[in-house]
C-alpha cells in the first residue's frame, strides 16, 4: 500500500501552490513524522509531512504548480513497491486534482487500483525514456511517442534531443562566478514570497499617496510596566513583550479613531468594524510575513501576547495558514531591541491605509520643565495613505497613542 502526498487545503481563498522543495530525493527513505515537502502559497510557506515511513516517489517536481488536493508524490512501503510504482507511473503531466480536507493531506491508496485509474491522465513513457528525459531536462509533453499506444520510447527522446541541438542558439559565454567584472557570491531568484513582496511593495507606492509622520514617544513608564510584567511572569503565565503591549495600545487607539482603520477599495472607503492588527515578522533572506491578530480590540493583553507568540512560531515553523495572514486593517512593524535605525518610512500593506513603524527604545537626554534628564525614548514612523487619511486625523491618532504609551495606566480603562 502506497501513501499519497497531497496538497492540503490551507485556506478558503487558496487555489494552487508552488512546489518549493522536496526534502528527500527520489527513492530515498523518509520517516512518517518527517517533513518531505515545502509548498508555497501567495503569502506563506507550508511544510508537508509524509504521513508514513517508506521510500519517496516524486510526481510533481520543484518549481511546478499544483492544485489543492493534487497528489504530488507517493511513499512506497518497500523498495520493491517503489520500483513497481516507478515503472508504471511517469513524471509527465500533473496528477488530476482531487479535493481533500486539510486533515487528509496524506492518505492511503491501493497501489494497483490507483495507478490504473490515474495512468489514463498521464503520458505513457518507458522507464528508460523517462530517465533520459530527466537527465536532459526535457518536457515530455512536447515529445511525440511512436511506441505502442503512443508510448514514448528511447528513440523518441534521442530524436527530440537532436532536434533541439539543431535549433538551439549558441549559449552566451558568461562566467558562472562573475557578472560584468564583479564576482557573484550568491544569486537569489526574485520569485515566490520574495517576488510577491517586491511586487506588492512597488504597487503600494505606485497606487497610493503615502506620507510618513515621525517622532518619539517617552517610553519610560512603558519600560517600568513591562519590567513589572516580567517580575510577575509566573503569575501572568506568559512573558509579555513591548510589541504585544503596542498591539494592545494600537487597538485601543484605533477604536477611538476609526477614521484610521479604513481601506480604499474600488473608489469606496471601507470603515472597518473589526480591528485586525498585522505584526510583521522578518525571515531574513526569505523576506517577511505579516500574521494578523483578529479583533485585537476585544482581547486582553494576555490573550494578545499568547496569540502573537503562536502566530510567530507558526511563521518560523512554516505552518502559518493563508487565513492567518489576511484580513488586516492596520500593521505594526518593529525594528526590535537590536535595531540601530531611529526612523524609517514603512510601506503600507495594501489594502490597509496605515502602518506604524517602531524603533528600538534608547536612553536619551531630554528637557523637562527646564531640567535635563535621561528618558527611555521610542521612535515612531506612521505612514498613511493621504488619499483617505488627512494629516489632522493622523495627528489625532498619534496623539492618542502617545497618551497610551506614555501613561500606560490608561490602558486599564479600555
Amino acid at each position: 500500500m502506497a501513501v499519497q502526498i497531497v496538497v492540503p487545503k490551507l485556506g478558503m481563498s487558496m487555489s494552487d501552490v508552488n512546489i518549493v522543495e522536496w526534502k528527500a530525493k527520489e527513492g530515498e527513505k523518509v520517516e512518517k513524522s518527517s517533513i518531505v515537502l515545502v509548498i508555497e502559497t501567495e503569502k506563506t510557506e507550508w511544510n508537508v509531512e509524509g504521513g508514513a515511513s517508506g521510500f519517496l516517489h516524486i510526481l510533481v517536481h520543484e518549481g511546478a504548480k499544483a492544485k489543492i488536493g493534487q497528489v504530488v508524490g507517493l511513499i512506497a512501503e518497500t523498495e520493491e513497491e517503489l520500483r513497481k510504482v516507478q515503472e508504471e507511473i511517469s513524471h509527465g503531466p500533473l496528477t488530476e486534482a482531487k479535493e481533500y480536507p486539510p486533515a487528509e493531506a496524506s492518505r492511503v491508496m491501493s497501489g494497483t487500483e490507483s495507478i490504473e485509474a490515474e495512468e489514463k491522465d498521464r503520458i505513457r513513457i518507458s522507464p528508460v525514456a523517462r530517465k533520459m528525459a530527466e537527465e536532459h531536462m526535457i518536457d515530455v509533453t512536447r515529445v511525440k511517442g511512436t511506441g505502442p499506444d503512443g508510448r514514448i520510447v528511447k528513440e523518441d527522446i534521442e530524436k527530440f534531443i537532436e532536434g533541439q541541438k539543431e535549433v538551439a542558439a549558441p549559449p552566451e559565454k558568461v562566467s558562472p562566478i562573475s557578472y560584468h567584472g564583479r564576482k557573484v557570491k550568491e544569486t537569489i531568484s526574485l520569485k515566490g514570497m520574495r517576488g510577491v513582496i517586491a511586487e506588492r511593495m512597488q504597487s503600494s507606492l505606485l497606487n497610493s499617496a503615502q506620507l510618513t509622520m515621525m517622532g518619539e514617544f517617552d517610553a519610560t513608564e512603558l519600560v517600568k510596566l513591562r519590567e513589572a510584567f516580567l517580575n510577575q511572569e509566573k503569575v501572568i503565565g506568559v512573558k509579555i513583550t513591548y510589541t504585544e503591549i503596542l498591539v494592545y495600545a494600537i487597538a485601543s487607539a484605533l477604536r477611538d479613531h476609526p477614521d484610521i482603520n479604513i481601506s480604499l477599495i474600488e473608489n469606496e472607503i471601507k470603515v472597518w468594524e473589526d480591528i485586525n492588527i498585522g505584526v510583521a515578522v522578518a525571515l531574513g533572506k526569505e523576506g517577511l510575513i505579516v500574521p494578523v491578530v483578529k479583533q485585537a480590540d476585544k482581547k486582553s493583553l494576555v490573550q494578545i501576547s499568547q496569540e502573537v507568540k503562536s502566530l510567530v512560531n507558526k511563521v518560523k515553523e512554516k505552518k502559518i495558514l493563508p487565513d492567518e495572514v489576511t484580513g488586516g486593517t492596520f500593521t505594526l512593524t518593529s525594528l526590535g531591541a537590536i535595531g540601530v535605525s531611529t526612523f524609517q518610512t514603512p510601506v503600507i500593506n495594501q489594502p490597509e491605509s496605515a502602518i506604524l513603524g517602531i524603533g528600538p527604545i534608547m536612553e536619551k537626554p531630554v528637557a523637562n520643565k527646564g531640567q535635563i534628564g535621561i528618558a527611555s525614548m521610542m521612535s515612531y514612523s506612521l505612514t498613511f495613505d493621504h488619499r483617505v487619511i488627512n494629516g489632522f486625523g493622523a495627528e489625532q491618532f498619534l496623539s492618542r497613542l502617545k497618551e497610551l504609551v506614555e501613561t500606560p495606566g490608561l490602558l486599564l480603562l479600555r
